[in-house]
C-alpha cells in the first residue's frame, strides 16, 4: 500500500522534505513544481500537464496540489493508502481550509475515499521555522492519527505550534474549527492593493483550532466533505 506525499508550497519547499523525514523516506512524493500557496481547490482542465519524473519516488507536477492528488490516484498508483500533504509553512486554521491549497490535495483525496492527513505549521513571527522540530512532531502526530478510525469522506486537518525555545512539549488537542474570518486589510497605492492580512490577530475562541494552536499545542480537527 502507497502513501502520497504532496505539498502546496513546491516540491522544493522544506516542509516536504520534513515530512518525507516524518515517515522515514516510505511514500512517493507527488508536488507541485512552482509555489501554489492560497489556490485552494483549483484543477487544470484546459491544457496538459507535464508531469516530470525525477527518481523513482519522485514527480513534479506543472500543476496544483489537487491536480498531484488527481494524477497520483489515476496515473502512478492504484494502491494508495494515505495522502499526506505539507509540512506547509504558515497555519491553515478554521476557515482557512477554503482557501488553502495544502488541504485541498487532501480533500481531493477523500473525494475518491481514500484518507489524508493536512500538516501545516503556524509561524509566529519573527521566529522561523525549525524543520527538525517540526519534522519530530509531525511523526509523533501521525503515529497517533494512523491508529484512528476515520469515517469515510473525512480527513485530518493538523496545525503545529510555533515553539519558542524552553517551551514545554505540546499536547495533541482534537477540537473544532474556527468559522471566524481572517482580519484582512489592503495597503493602497494608487489603484493598486496590496493584501496586508494580521494572521496572529485572528479571533481564537476557546476550543477551535485556532486558540489551540496559538496556545502551543497540536491542533487536530476533522473535517468531512
Amino acid at each position: 500500500m502507497t502513501t502520497i506525499l504532496t505539498n502546496d508550497d513546491g516540491i522544493d519547499a522544506p516542509g516536504i522534505r520534513a515530512l518525507s523525514q516524518a515517515v522515514n523516506g516510505k511514500g512517493i512524493i507527488v508536488a507541485p513544481k512552482e509555489h501554489q500557496s492560497g489556490c485552494g481547490h483549483k484543477v487544470t482542465t484546459y491544457r496538459p500537464i507535464h508531469l516530470d519524473r525525477r527518481s523513482e519516488n519522485e514527480y513534479a507536477v506543472d500543476g496544483t496540489p489537487a491536480d498531484c492528488t488527481r494524477l497520483a490516484l489515476t496515473q502512478i498508483s492504484k494502491n494508495v493508502k494515505w495522502v499526506l500533504s505539507g509540512i506547509n509553512a504558515g497555519g491553515n486554521l478554521g476557515v482557512d481550509a477554503y482557501i488553502s491549497g495544502t488541504i485541498a490535495a487532501v480533500r481531493e483525496a477523500a473525494i475518491y475515499g481514500i484518507p489524508g492527513i493536512a500538516i501545516s505549521h503556524w509561524i509566529k513571527k519573527p521566529l522561523v521555522i525549525d524543520w527538525e522540530v517540526a519534522t519530530r512532531l509531525t511523526a509523533r502526530v501521525l503515529e497517533d492519527l494512523w491508529e484512528r478510525p476515520i469515517a469515510p469522506k473525512s480527513f485530518w486537518n493538523v496545525n503545529l505550534p510555533h515553539l519558542e525555545p524552553g517551551a514545554p512539549e505540546p499536547e495533541i488537542v482534537f477540537c473544532k474549527a474556527s468559522t471566524c474570518p481572517l482580519p484582512v486589510n489592503y495597503r493602497v497605492e494608487g489603484d493598486k492593493y496590496y493584501y496586508q492580512g494580521e494572521y496572529a490577530k485572528r479571533d481564537r475562541a476557546p476550543g477551535t483550532d485556532v486558540d489551540v494552536c496559538f496556545s502551543g499545542n497540536i491542533a487536530v480537527t476533522k473535517i468531512e466533505l
